[in-house]
């Protein structure tokens, strides 16, 4: 143990993989109203579900993966943080790309519409129905078909769950490239349909570069086998680059290739406390100048952030005891294949910061349970603001110098006395912050002096108006503000070639088409 300055270094041998959370659904037991009276949505011309429509599907399926329940829907029909609630009365479960093919086809041809849904674990409504669409839910599609060892491959259904892919992949030596707090709960097919990010994006890139292939149904029932395993392949238009990123709304992803990097030997986390985001910004550069190739993730939490996970969730913060703590904090993890010379690096970075005056405090460990418990800090901190009402989330992407000046100017903005927190966290390797806005109930006042404001901001500072949740539901007003109207119209008629009859999850990413 090595102690400098108030700086504690912990470290030792053992490796670790992450443990992730899966995020409670049970902060509120309230409902949201309806999406379509809260929003005033107006049904698209689709046809009314019948008897003869449910028998179609049940003599298709069986009658154990058709529900009709109103109770067993509801859980279809909102999103886990409760923002938006559909009315579904079926939920369908195939278990094959044929029986997708099948569902959609006769869907297509009586004009129903259909939502699909992996994990219900997004945060832009793209995932629950915004009136009576039919839910296709993922979750039984969750073969793992084939995995190559030596090109580091998995081939799979799009069912399977993110943490059961890692935990298969680490059987034989690699790791997913793709890692999220919602692990244990999202599904592969969703985080390539809304191209999710997270925490390893950093070193190993976003799904565009490490999907290798993908299958896929369209809206008229036709298989699409872009299944390639490749990484080299230079024969004309890629279309997967279609399906990663649209949201279910070109077609329905059903299977997927996946490149998996070899699993790291040995793995560090610093956890970090910094008085000022001017220093988070300095100790980001420092880490990227000296830790080079052993960086696998370098994430920001603000002091009001941190809090809920202390206050509602009773994590201990590891550099703290007493006192009001830090104004932000830094999370940041090295993977490489030699424990000594890992740690070395990370000591000499962490200490040259420290002496310089840009880090006031931290720890660092190789031990799992630690490393694991300063995770939770940040992987928690959306379960634990849900202990404090409704929360306004949002995700986007700001230069690095901005980065935190978002949540800055809400602080001025909103004064309204039923405002409990404004913070922000986030992945500050990749400029994608993640801003939290909680009140007591949701508040229509407060809806308004929040929208489009932040989206404005953020397209006057040049970001993104979403970083990796996508669109959904409740961005698409605000589309516009990130493409530009030429790129928009293409991809709207490209939504009308792949889907005439506008069936796959309508009123999202385009509407009105």
């Amino acid at each position: 143990m090595i102690q400098s300055r108030g700086f504690t270094f912990r470290t030792c041998s053992h490796l670790i993989r992450k443990k992730y959370y899966v995020v409670s659904r049970n902060a509120s037991s309230a409902l949201p109203e309806l999406t379509s009276v809260r929003y005033k949505v107006e049904r698209g011309p689709y046809a009314t579900l019948t008897d003869g429509h449910v028998n179609f599907f049940t003599n298709l399926l069986d009658q154990n993966r058709v529900v009709t329940d109103p109770d067993e829907c509801e859980g279809y029909n909102v999103d886990w943080v409760k923002m938006v609630r559909g009315k579904s009365r079926l939920v369908l479960k195939p278990k094959s790309t044929e029986e997708v093919s099948a569902i959609l086809k006769y869907c297509n041809e009586n004009r129903l519409a259909v939502c699909p849904q992996s994990g219900n674990t997004g945060l832009v409504g793209g995932s629950v129905p915004v009136f009576d669409e039919i839910v296709l839910s993922m979750r039984l599609m969750n073969s793992i078909i084939d995995t190559d060892e030596m090109a580091g491959v998995v081939v799979c259904q799009a069912g399977c769950i993110l943490q059961s892919l890692e935990e298969h992949m680490h059987k034989v030596g690699l790791i997913m490239p793709l890692d999220l707090g919602a692990k244990g709960s999202c599904l592969i097919g969703g985080c390539v349909s809304t191209n999710a990010g997270g925490l390893r994006l950093l070193r190993y890139g976003n799904l565009h570069g490490n999907v290798l292939g993908l299958e896929a149904v369209k809206a008229n029932g036709e298989v699409l086998n872009c299944l390639n395993t490749l990484k080299k392949d230079n024969t004309g238009y890629h279309l997967k680059h279609l399906f990663i990123g649209s949201e279910g709304t070109l077609g329905i992803v059903t299977k997927v290739a996946i490149q998996c990097p070899p699993s790291p030997k040995a793995t560090n986390v610093a956890f970090l406390g910094l008085d000022s985001f001017d220093s988070v910004l300095k100790t980001y550069c420092s880490a990227k100048a000296n830790l080079g190739e052993i960086l696998s993730s370098c994430e920001m939490i603000d002091k009001l952030s941190l809090e809920v996970c202390t206050k509602y969730l009773h994590l201990q913060n590891p550099i703290t005891s007493g006192g009001d703590g830090h104004n932000f904090y830094m999370l940041i993890e090295t993977a490489g294949s030699h424990l000594a010379h890992d740690e070395e690096k990370l000591n000499a970075f962490v200490e040259k910061a420290m002496n310089e005056g840009i880090i006031a405090d931290g720890t660092l460990s190789s031990e799992p349970s630690k490393m694991q418990n300063m995770w939770a800090l940040r992987e928690r901190i959306t379960e634990g603001i849900m202990h404090e009402g409704y929360v306004f989330k949002y995700d986007v992407s700001l230069p690095l110098k901005d980065f935190y000046k978002i949540i800055e100017a809400l602080r001025e903005r909103l004064k309204s006395p039923e405002i409990r927190r404004i913070s922000g966290y986030g992945h500050i390797g990749d400029g994608n912050i993640h801003v939290q806005v909680a009140t007591k109930e949701y508040n229509d006042e407060i809806a308004a002096q929040l929208e489009p404001f932040i989206f404005e901001y953020v397209s006057k500072l040049h970001g993104s108006v979403s970083a990796e949740h996508g669109i959904g539901f409740k961005k698409t007003k605000f589309l516009h503000y990130s493409k530009d109207a030429s790129v928009i119209s293409l991809m709207k008629q490209i939504k009308r070639m792949m889907d005439p009859n506008h069936i796959l999850n309508p009123y999202k990413v385009l509407h009105p088409l």
